[in-house]
């Protein structure tokens, strides 16, 4: 096999993948519109303002980053070395009406799979597309899709309202915070040179595992937390305001405005609600240790609280079921994650010696990541 039929696989695979993306991406949204309704019609108003909420949300600040973005590729000397006062065939007219009617990543992704159509090197130049699309899903995913799932497993487990629409709701979110995970993780580390790639396989799989784990036990822990009591969600407000402190404390340098950078740190606030989440590339081990036996104190305490403050549920076979879940996701997740960073994770590779940094020629798109990210 020539190396020109092997970049062309590959190609492929990742142009299928991209495909599976943005279904992944339609059908979390669709279900979840389709169980708003289904709860509009049934006339529980709750339901349905917390379900569209979770929709809005997710759409309206992916679309305010994807704007801010295209406005900075226009403005970067590298991506639009011409001056032209349009980027991917688009006008600034035509961002802001796209972007207004929710169309932001749903443009990305048509350029990221007509790319695999174009040269090699307008492939290198779209990169960059490429690279804000997958952070657009990751602040989607935990700005809707997580949420969601937090929701939908609230009414399913306390409420006993079980519907095929529910089922698919939970499914499709579920499959979507897996997806963004690995494709935002894989792709920010390809995306700097003197990084590593996160090597297909066993490596991909067990950070997979790690994440998911993790993110299983500490969604179900929440459930059951607001089946005790609706005043959980004060708690939650309560995390998720401690870790946007401690993002703004650490003083990001995400973006290019003040103002966004307060809405990132917000953002970012909401993703360390549900996983650890490096915030701007640093050392994180104490971090991510702290992190997790606080996660791991959630996950003991929630089965615990459910069990003495409801002991008529503790020969109950949904809470035996929930609580060995998040029991077993926990073990698993951990170990996972141990097993990641001590022998899968790619290391720092050695520069070349002639090698020069040189910021002033890096896209913003790349000095995004590099403000973000550290191995």
């Amino acid at each position: 096999m020539t190396l020109s039929s092997i970049r062309d696989a590959f190609d492929i695979l990742r142009w299928l993948l991209t495909i599976a993306g943005v279904f992944l991406y339609v059908g979390d949204i669709w279900t979840d519109i389709v169980l708003a309704v289904k709860y509009f019609q049934e006339e529980q108003y709750v339901w349905t303002g917390f379900t569209v909420m979770f929709i809005l949300i997710g759409l309206l600040v992916t679309q305010i980053f994807s704007y801010a973005w295209y406005w900075d590729d226009l403005n970067d000397p590298l991506l639009n070395p011409e001056g032209k006062k349009e980027i991917s065939d688009m006008s600034k007219p035509g961002l802001v009406v796209l972007h207004a009617f929710g169309f932001g990543i749903f443009t990305r992704y048509a350029i990221k799979i007509t790319a695999f159509m174009r040269p090699q090197e307008v492939h290198k130049k779209l990169f960059c597309v490429a690279t804000d699309l997958s952070m657009l899903k990751l602040f989607e995913t935990f700005l809707e899709s997580a949420p969601q799932l937090l929701l939908q497993l609230y009414i399913l487990l306390g409420h006993n309202e079980v519907s095929v629409m529910q089922c698919l709701s939970v499914a499709f979110s579920f499959c979507n915070i897996a997806w963004s995970l690995v494709d935002y993780r894989r792709c920010l580390r390809r995306s700097l040179p003197y990084i590593r790639e996160m090597p297909s396989g066993l490596p991909t799989a067990i950070y997979l595992l790690y994440k998911i784990c993790t993110i299983t036990s500490l969604i179900l822990s929440y459930s059951l937390l607001l089946i005790l009591s609706i005043y959980t969600t004060v708690v939650l407000t309560v995390l998720w305001l401690l870790a946007t402190i401690w993002t703004h404390l650490l003083e990001t340098k995400f973006c290019s405005s003040r103002s966004l950078e307060f809405l990132y740190r917000a953002v970012a606030g909401v993703i360390l609600t549900f996983t650890f989440f490096n915030v701007k590339g640093q050392d994180t081990k104490v971090a991510m240790t702290t992190y997790y036996i606080f996660c791991t104190v959630i996950n003991i305490m929630s089965p615990s609280l459910m069990a003495l403050l409801k002991p008529e549920l503790q020969t109950s076979t949904l809470l035996l079921t929930i609580s060995g879940l998040i029991c077993g996701c926990s073990v698993l997740g951990l170990v996972c994650l141990i097993l990641y960073y001590v022998q899968l994770h790619p290391r720092r590779v050695q520069r070349e010696e002639d090698e020069v940094d040189d910021p002033g020629k890096e896209t913003k798109s790349l000095a995004r990541i590099k403000n973000f990210l550290k191995p």
